[in-house]
């Protein structure tokens, strides 16, 4: 079941470069206490994800966290080796590109997609969220093919 509004974020794993290796940051750490902006993505460097939904977050960073947002976290089934990486082309300097290689956090909260007709494997859908002290209080799932609801100028909006 899919996690919705209201409910907390699962104990779980995402990974992130330090000091030039993944470093494992639990759930906890990245969203107790603070209000935080996560959006995910089927894959870095597919083709919507690089050309509109990252870009609108990188653009858009200070005005959201102009909004009191602490953070904004972008999540992806690939490594934090290529995250990393895809958030330095993309001049991602105000986000946390967080990997989650093995799709534990992705599958904890139900937003796993089958992307295996595209060669891609189980990836998450698209989708942005609001957090508030590890609890989600907005949730925008995108449907499959469309980019409207998880797009950076609507959260900054639904904030």
């Amino acid at each position: 079941m899919a996690i919705k509004e209201g409910d907390k974020l699962p104990d779980a794993t995402l990974y992130v470069m330090e000091g030039g290796k993944p470093t494992p940051k639990k759930t906890a750490d990245l969203f107790a206490g603070k209000k935080v902006v996560v959006f995910a993505v089927p894959g870095a460097y597919t083709p919507t994800c690089s050309q509109a939904h990252l870009p609108g977050y990188v653009v858009n960073a200070d005005a959201i966290k102009g909004k009191g947002v602490d953070s904004i976290i972008c999540i992806s089934v690939n490594d934090a080796f290529v995250m990393d990486s895809w958030g330095k082309d993309k001049n991602a300097d105000e986000i946390i590109m967080a990997g989650d290689g093995n799709g534990e956090f992705t599958k904890a909260i139900g937003l796993e997609m089958d992307g295996s007709g595209f060669g891609l494997g189980r990836r998450s859908q698209r989708y942005a969220m609001i957090v508030e002290d590890g609890v989600v209080t907005k949730l925008s799932v995108e449907a499959p093919g469309q980019f409207e609801v998880s797009k950076a100028e609507a959260i900054l909006a639904a904030l």
